[in-house]
């Protein structure tokens, strides 16, 4: 649910790749208003009624980019993106019961800075970026079985401009549907999902829309026993419709990355939990092909 703060490159294509084609890179300059991976184990285990605080930390860093055919695209030897966020994730769920399930809400505010160097120069921007507002149902169908369904608006309130090639903002107006299911054994087989449509408006500034997408968090592991698991985890990500630009299509531009890596949980089973993990993309079109490292804590209050 979060901005996706390594992909905030408005200009990218500017610096890094000027000859190409806007089509040549997904969604407005090889970005998206999702930040695939951001989710680890538990996602679809809505703690009980209370209020809670979520603080979320990436590292990440990409050095290429790929075409749609998956080869490198040229870039200058020292081109590389740098981001780093510290994200704050607020949630109330209710104490009411609504179709069976648990309502809840929430508000996602990320701080990122974000650096892009190529060619001798370097380009950031840091603040907060575009803020969530949402809400949803949670359910527990069993007490190994747990899912959530919600929606989330992503608005644009990070800083944008559209001749900078860092922006940790998007400016426009994204409006995602979201079901995340987890699989709890404490001594066993755990597995979850959080599965998330994009659904993004035109950037009024450019005239350009970015394509429909898709992504699907998972992460698969063994629960340890006292709390503890461990796997692997990471995304995949597929958009679905073209990019526009002043209402044309734009072809061979849409994106797809695969990202996997080794995945870590605590949970104390009283509303704290804490995930780390490390995932490194591949099978990557038509966007930056990098790592990230994630690390995730739920306060409850």
């Amino acid at each position: 649910m979060l901005r996706p703060l390594r992909l905030a490159l408005a200009g990218v294509t500017a610096i890094a790749a000027s000859s190409m084609t806007p089509a040549s890179f997904a969604a407005e300059g090889g970005g998206s208003t999702y930040n695939g991976g951001v989710e680890n184990f538990f996602t679809g285990a809505a703690p009980p009624p209370g209020t809670y605080l979520l603080a979320y930390g990436e590292y990440y860093t990409a050095d290429r980019l790929k075409d749609n055919s998956g080869n490198d695209v040229p870039v200058p030897p020292d081109f590389k993106v740098r981001a780093e966020a510290a994200v704050l994730r607020g949630i109330w769920v209710t104490p009411y019961t609504f179709l069976g399930g648990s309502p809840l809400l929430e508000v996602i505010v990320p701080l990122v800075d974000l650096k892009v160097t190529a060619g001798g120069h370097s380009t950031s921007d840091s603040g907060i970026g575009d803020i969530y507002v949402g809400g949803g149902l949670a359910f527990h169908h069993s007490p190994t079985l747990h899912s959530v369904v919600a929606l989330d608006v992503i608005l644009p309130t990070g800083s944008y401009s559209q001749t900078s090639a860092a922006n940790v903002g998007r400016n426009y107006v994204t409006y995602e549907p979201i079901w995340s299911g987890s699989l709890i054994n404490p001594n066993g087989f755990s597995a979850d999902f959080k599965a998330v449509v994009n659904f993004n408006q035109k950037n009024s500034a450019t005239d350009y829309k970015s394509g429909d997408e898709l992504f699907v968090d998972y992460s698969a592991g063994w629960g340890l026993g006292n709390g503890w698991v461990a796997g692997v985890g990471g995304y995949v990500r597929e958009q679905f419709t073209d990019d526009k630009l002043h209402g044309a299509d734009l072809p061979s531009s849409r994106a797809r990355v695969f990202a996997i890596g080794p995945s870590f949980a605590y949970n104390n089973g009283k509303g704290w939990l804490i995930t780390a993990k490390w995932q490194g993309e591949t099978a990557v079109r038509n966007t930056l092909q990098g790592s990230a490292f994630w690390v995730k804590t739920t306060i409850p209050f």
